[in-house]
This record gives structure tokens, C-alpha cells and sequence, in this order.
């Protein structure tokens, strides 16, 4: 019987944040991930000993780790969180209020009241530090402190004893609770790669690497690799050719792996997935046997559009093209090479978070199934390959999203069809595999090189590095041993890809500005190593100019009419509104279908608005828009829930979402208070009332001040009741997009006279 294998690679990564002159971090991401990631992703494993797994572990991302885990690395926001709060300056007043709210509002703030408290006081004047510090008390800086940290803490270290009884305390933490938390943090960055050497003694996972410090290979070789993938595409002044970087880059990163787990990596995922036949030369060179990228640099290759139907399964020809192992062989280089299954990988990144798990886990080794099924029909063995990064997704889940693996991992074992596999085991079973004598050059984001090269600010970037590259190699021979060596660390450091990912239009953080400033202080400490004044270029900005996603409050009461064909302006003038933030952040390949949402009340009725990204989708879909108040006791929360096929409207339902009553339906007509339309645009409108725990008759008489009946005074804003909406689009019975993808849009139900002062 031909066998079906699935070959599941998490990608570990994060850029170097440590600058080599001051010996400072400059942002605490390794930490924080080595806290909730990296150690339970692998450890989750022991459960599951037929479930073999490859884990990809940047090597700079090894360095980081090792020094934390000895106590020797210098991080000033792990600093501020273990300084006493009664001794804060207004520096670190203001920076713990600008940090240590960087977490996932929904899965990690709200897991914690405390920590959601302390958010939504800072959210209710702006996001400002300067303007909220009046606000926080020594005490609230402590709580901080305490649960910005735990927040971080992996599933497993959560059950350890001491931090659970933190977390059952939920306030009022004191110093020497503050200082268990830094302890356990130690405790548990140490575990971190301990944890993965026994894996992969014990043959449970593969460890396979990327080069050094992560950078995009083919452009190290020669940057106009990026106009082969683009034709057409502008190219920097000056051309970078330099393979030999490429190389030390490879072999640097095989030699610590064997340093650290005691054996060389078979494999590598070159950096974003990004191949060309130079690299695979230059992989061939250093004994690398396998490599990996996306199944669109593989349509690249063989012409092939691996176009899937409704369901996202591939026709037979595509299923027998994308599910193999192939081996390319040109003059003397042998590679076997692995395609990630793009719509699968993505389907954990971004869709199974809105979904249960077992829900999510069960369709996932069905699609598996169905997607390899027209191969195994055929009689061949069929492999497939799930690529993706092991760390930023898991904030969009509960609780770091530990079920669904769990159940995911439950369903494959008991599952006779399936193996995972490690990457080289899956070789070493393969009898025939796929022929490649040529490959395009592309990465895993659309089979070309757009997202590092090609923007002006991508430009400058590749300028501002060939200029120290040639700085270098002309000034340092005459200098000691120590500058070249520093001088050359801080330009393979530079050489890295995720300093260009936050350039140009397509990615963007809370902390651009950070990793622009730290990119250039790298190519400063080049010139200052070998004694020299950094040109003055350095002291600029690359960075032009970030765009955000808009929220404006509400306000003023709106009285919209409910038409899906036609936009008034006016009428929404003074509603709330999120503008989608389509530039994606560390996480790449979203998508898009929601453009903005509004929302706003008048004296009597809810009403919101959603535009999407073009028109409505024409396929059968489901939009969600859910409505909750920060007083559950008073105000229920409620789903509607609308039916669509053809761009029309077939049904609509109200549910209790506490209890999953249906209060009305399109059906009953005779409750036709809720008004619900699509056209270009989705608009609804819902009486207030329903939002109350005992609702009454729809009437317009009830205005919003009778419903404002808790007090809010933490923040020293006006008194409000908070209702949260939030807009979702399903298709095939998974959650498509959302807006705001994190958190919600949020009406205070106050009298119009005060909307406008609470802005």
C-alpha cells in the first residue's frame, strides 16, 4: 500500500538584538519567546513518541538563548522589570507603560483580569505614556512588572507551584514576588535547548538549520538574483555580490549546531525559504543533504500554477507534482528538496485560531488526507510538507495554542494512514523521487524577493551595507585581530533579512523604529571597529514613514439608513472605525478580505457598517460580528450571525452567545426592529434593548443614559459602559479574516453630549 507522510518543520527565529559594542538588547523578543515557545513546543513532544517533528533553530537565535540562560545577557527591559516600582524615574515609568503592553490583547492581556485592567486603563487615554503615568501607581507598575512576565510563561512552567499561586494571587505583588518571577525566568531559558538536544537524541525530532544570521542567501550571492525573480524590479545603486558571505553564513551556522547538540544538521531552511542554484551550489559545498522552500518557487520551476478548488484541494496533476521529495542534480551538486504545502501551512498560522481545537485539529489530518489522496490513488507514496514558523502564531490561540496541538498530535498517532516523520526519515523512505535540473530563484513569499529588495527604503538598506562591505574589505587587513573580528561579526549580523522585512510597504511593528536604529547602530560598529567615523547617512533614518491602523472613537450619535447599496457619507459621521492594517508584521501571507468596520449608537439602536477589501466574495460565506460589554451581568453578549451566497443575504439569527439561544431569526418576521443589508458594504442595525439581561419590547424611548449604569473612574475618563464588536468572516466553516484581528472596536453607551469629551 503506498504510504502517506507528513513531514511538519517549525521554524525558530528571531533577529539578533544584541549590539556588539555596548553589549546591549535591544528588544526582549528571544526572551520572551524562550519563556513561551520554544521550550513547549518541543517538550509537548514527549507525549507523542510516534510523532516526529523538524525544528528549525536559527543559530543566532542559539546565541541569544545561551546567554540569557547564563544570566549574562544585558537587557534593560528585563532590568526595568525587576526594578523596584517605588524607584521609577519617568523614564521607566513611561517605558513599562510603552512595552510591556507589547502582548496579544485577547490571549494573553485577557487571560490575566489584572493585566487587562492595567491595558484598558493605559488604552482609555490613548496609548500615550506620557499622558497615562498620572493614572498608575507604584502598586499598578509592580502588577505590571509581575504579569507582563507571566503572560510570556509556557503551559508547562504555568503548572510549577509558586507561579500558579502568582497567578491564582491575580494583584498586590510585591518585590520578592517580583523577584521570583526574574527567577523563573532564568530557570526556565535554561531548559530551552537541553530540551531539543534530548529530543533529538532520543530520535523524537530532527534539528535543522538556517544560515548564521538569517539572511536572504540568494541576494548575499548577487542582488540582482531579486530583478531574475522580478523582472523589471529596481534594484540599489550598488550591486552586493559576495558568496563568499553566503558560504561563511552556512558553514558558521553548521559548526555551532554541532558545538551545541553534539551533531551536524542534514538539512537547512535557507532564510524565508529562499533558493537559487547558486545556493543550492554553495549548500552542496558545506555538506548540506536537504533543503526546503515553498511550493510556489516549485510552479516557478516546472511552470506549474497549483491552483486548488473551493475545498483548497489541488487537482491530481498538482497533488502528484507538490506531494513528493525531489532531487536536484546539476554538474556534480546533489540536493533533495522539500515544498511546503503553502495553503495547509497557512491554514495553522492564521485560520485555526478562531476555531475549537479539536474542530480545528480533526480538519486539519482530514485536509492532509484529501489533499494527498488523487497520489496514494495513483499507487505512489505521497509526502507532504508543512512549513511555518513556530512561534508568532501562537498568540492568536488559547493558551498558546497547546490543545490544538495537542489534539492535532493525538489524531495523527492514533491515525494508521499517516507518519510524521522527521525530514530525513521521510528520505530515507522515499523510493522515487521528483527530477529538478534547474530551480528560479524565488523565497516562500511569492516565489520572487519583493519583500527585502526592490522598495526604495529596501534600496537604501542593500546601499548603506555595500558601502561597509567595501569599507572592510579595504580597511581592515592592518588592524588587530579583535577589530576585524568585531568589525566582521557586526556586518554578517547586518547581513541578516529582518531588518528589510520591516522596510518598504509590506510589514510593519510597535517597533520599527527600533529595529531601523538598530540596523544602522550594526553598520556604524563596522566603521567604529576598525577606528573610523560612520558616514553621516548612518544617522538618518531609513525609515520614511509608518503607516498604522486607524481607529477613531465615536464621536457623535449616528442615525445611518440601513443600505447595503448606497454610502452616505454624512451618516457616518462621528461613528467609531478600524481601518485594516494589511501590513502584516512578523507574521506573512494573511488574508485580506475586510477593509474597515464602524460602529457607533443613538439614543436607542446599535449600528455597524463593514466595507471589505473590493467587493463581497462571491462564494458562500458567513459573517459573525459579536457583541460583548465589560458587565456580562447586565449586558449579554450576543452573535449575529448572517448567512451569504451570491452576494445576498439568505438568512440571519441572534444568539445569546452565553447560552447559544437563538432570540430571532430572519424567519420571524414579525420582529422586524433588526434591520440587516449587503451590497458593496454590510450594514446592521440592532436595538439596544436586546442587549440587555432582560430584555424588553423594543422601544425608542430608552435612551442610552438609562443603560449607563456602572461606574468606570480608574482611568480618569467619564463614566461608560464599554461594548465591544467585533466583524468575522467564515468560509467552508473556518474564520477567513476579522476586524480587528486582535481586540475589538469599542462604543461607550453614554448621552451624545459626552462622546466628544471622551476622545
Amino acid at each position: 500500500m503506498p504510504a502517506l507522510r507528513i513531514v511538519l518543520l517549525w521554524h525558530m527565529h528571531q533577529p539578533f538584538y544584541k549590539d556588539l559594542v555596548s553589549g546591549e538588547y535591544r528588544l526582549p523578543w528571544v526572551r520572551l519567546h524562550a519563556l513561551k515557545d520554544y521550550y513547549g513546543m518541543v517538550k509537548l513532544l514527549d507525549d507523542f513518541p510516534n510523532v516526529h517533528q523538524t525544528f528549525n533553530l536559527v543559530p543566532s537565535l542559539i546565541t541569544q538563548i545561551q546567554e540569557y540562560a547564563t544570566g549574562n545577557a544585558r537587557d534593560p527591559l528585563l532590568a526595568l522589570v525587576g526594578k523596584p516600582a517605588r524607584d521609577f524615574a519617568p523614564q521607566d515609568r513611561r517605558a513599562a507603560l510603552t512595552y510591556l503592553f507589547q502582548a496579544n490583547p485577547v490571549h494573553m492581556i485577557g487571560r490575566y483580569p489584572r493585566y487587562r485592567e492595567l491595558w484598558e486603563r493605559y488604552r482609555g487615554v490613548g496609548e500615550r505614556p506620557e499622558r497615562a503615568e498620572q493614572f498608575f501607581q507604584p502598586q499598578d507598575y509592580t502588577d505590571l512588572q509581575v504579569l507582563s512576565q507571566v503572560a510570556w510563561f509556557d503551559e508547562f512552567f504555568l503548572d510549577n507551584p509558586e507561579v500558579a499561586a502568582l497567578v491564582r494571587k491575580g494583584r498586590n505583588y510585591t518585590e520578592e514576588e517580583q523577584q521570583l518571577v526574574l527567577l523563573s525566568e532564568k530557570q526556565i531559558l535554561a531548559e530551552v535547548l537541553p530540551a531539543y538536544a534530548s529530543a533529538a537524541k532520543r530520535g523524537s525530532i530532527e534539528i535543522s538549520t538556517s544560515p548564521f544570521y538569517h539572511p536572504i542567501l540568494p541576494l548575499l550571492c548577487d542582488t540582482n538574483q531579486g530583478a531574475v525573480s522580478s523582472p523589471g524590479l529596481p534594484l540599489p545603486n550598488n550591486r552586493f555580490h559576495h558568496p563568499e558571505d553566503a558560504r561563511e553564513q552556512l558553514a558558521r551556522g553548521l559548526a555551532l549546531h554541532e558545538r551545541v547538540f553534539g551533531m551536524r544538521p542534514h538539512g537547512v531552511w535557507p532564510s524565508e525559504g529562499s533558493v537559487s542554484e547558486e545556493v543550492l551550489a554553495l549548500a552542496h559545498s558545506v555538506g548540506i543533504q536537504w533543503m526546503a522552500t515553498d511550493e510556489g518557487v516549485l510552479g516557478r520551476t516546472v511552470d506549474y500554477n497549483f491552483h486548488r478548488n473551493d475545498k483548497g484541494a489541488l487537482p491530481t496533476g498538482g497533488a502528484e507534482k507538490l506531494y513528493t521529495i525531489y532531487q536536484y542534480e546539476k554538474d556534480q551538486i546533489d540536493m533533495r528538496l522539500f515544498f511546503r504545502d503553502h495553503t495547509l501551512s497557512d491554514l495553522i498560522g492564521f485560520v485555526y485560531s478562531g476555531m475549537p481545537a479539536q474542530e480545528a485539529a480533526s480538519h486539519l489530518i482530514q485536509n492532509i488526507k484529501e489533499s494527498a489522496r488523487p497520489v496514494l490513488q495513483s499507487g505512489k507514496d505521497a509526502v507532504v510538507s508543512i512549513i511555518l514558523d513556530g512561534e508568532n502564531a501562537w498568540e492568536y490561540y488559547p493558551e498558546s495554542g497547546r490543545e490544538f496541538l495537542r489534539r492535532f498530535y493525538q489524531g495523527l498517532q492514533a491515525d494508521s494512514e499517516i507518519e510524521a516523520l522527521t525530514a530525513s526519515e521521510a528520505i530515507a523512505r522515499q523510493k522515487e523521487f521528483g527530477k529538478l535540473s534547474s530551480i528560479t530563484p524565488g523565497s516562500w513569499i511569492n516565489a520572487n524577493f519583493n519583500i527585502w529588495i526592490g522598495a526604495p527604503e529596501d534600496n537604501r538598506s542593500w546601499d548603506y551595507l555595500s558601502a561597509a562591505r567595501d569599507f572592510f574589505a579595504a580597511n581592515s587587513k592592518e588592524k588587530t585581530e579583535p577589530q576585524k573580528q568585531l568589525a566582521w561579526d557586526e556586518l554578517m549580523i547586518a547581513e541578516g533579512s529582518d531588518w528589510n522585512w520591516w522596510y518598504g510597504p509590506e510589514h510593519h511593528s510597535a517597533n520599527d523604529r527600533e529595529f531601523d536604529e538598530l540596523y544602522r547602530k550594526h553598520l556604524s560598529n563596522v566603521y567604529q571597529a576598525l577606528g573610523a567615523a560612520p558616514p553621516e547617512n548612518l544617522a538618518q533614518p531609513i525609515l520614511s514613514g509608518v503607516a498604522r491602523p486607524q481607529f477613531a472613537a465615536q464621536t457623535a450619535y449616528i442615525h445611518p439608513q440601513v443600505r447595503g447599496d448606497l454610502v452616505r457619507y454624512f451618516d457616518w459621521v462621528g461613528a467609531a472605525m478600524y481601518t485594516a492594517d494589511r501590513r502584516s508584521g512578523s507574521m506573512h501571507g494573511k488574508q485580506f478580505l475586510l477593509d474597515s468596520v464602524y460602529a457607533g449608537i443613538d439614543d436607542s439602536n446599535l449600528y455597524g457598517r463593514l466595507d471589505f477589501v473590493g467587493a463581497p466574495p462571491e462564494t458562500q460565506f458567513d459573517l459573525i460580528v459579536n457583541l460583548e460589554s465589560e458587565n456580562p451581568q447586565l449586558y449579554r453578549p450576543l452573535r449575529l450571525e448572517v448567512s451569504v451566497s451570491d452576494r445576498s443575504i439568505q438568512s440571519w439569527r441572534v444568539r445569546d452567545s452565553s447560552t447559544e439561544k437563538i432570540l430571532i431569526d430572519s424567519g420571524n418576521v414579525a420582529q422586524s426592529f433588526l434591520e440587516v443589508a449587503l451590497g458593496k458594504i454590510f450594514v446592521f442595525k440592532l436595538p439596544m434593548d436586546w442587549l440587555r439581561m432582560r430584555a424588553a419590547a423594543p422601544t425608542s424611548s430608552r435612551s442610552a443614559s438609562a443603560l449607563r449604569d456602572q461606574k468606570r473612574s480608574a482611568t480618569g475618563t467619564h463614566d461608560a459602559i464599554a461594548l465591544r464588536l467585533r466583524f468575522s468572516v467564515w468560509q467552508e466553516r473556518l474564520p477567513i479574516d476579522a476586524l480587528p484581528l486582535e481586540g475589538w472596536i469599542e462604543l461607550h453607551l453614554v448621552e451624545e453630549s459626552e462622546l466628544a469629551a471622551m476622545v
